[in-house]
């Protein structure tokens, strides 16, 4: 049985290009070094970084992470969200 636990935000900092798209809607997922305890319902804090920080940012929900070393490098995740909130 998995451990229960409150969602949590984790803040990640995202390049220029990246974050325009999740803005438009057109990106809806982010591949990430699995080294937080991802979890579904949990909260991406996305910090806008141009070689230091931009001052924008958004907030998405994680509605499906994807960590099968089939279609994963080994050690990654792909993440997967809902429309910014």
């Amino acid at each position: 049985m998995s451990e229960t636990r409150k969602p949590i935000k984790h803040t990640l900092k995202i390049l220029p290009q990246f974050y325009k798209d999740i803005l438009s809607g057109e990106k809806t997922f982010e591949v990430r070094k699995n080294d937080r305890d991802f979890r579904v319902g949990d909260y991406l804090a996305l910090a806008e970084w141009d070689k230091e920080y931009t001052g924008r940012g958004l907030m998405v929900k994680i509605t499906y992470i994807l960590n099968d070393t089939e279609w994963c490098k080994e050690g990654y995740v792909i993440i997967g969200f809902g429309r910014e909130v």
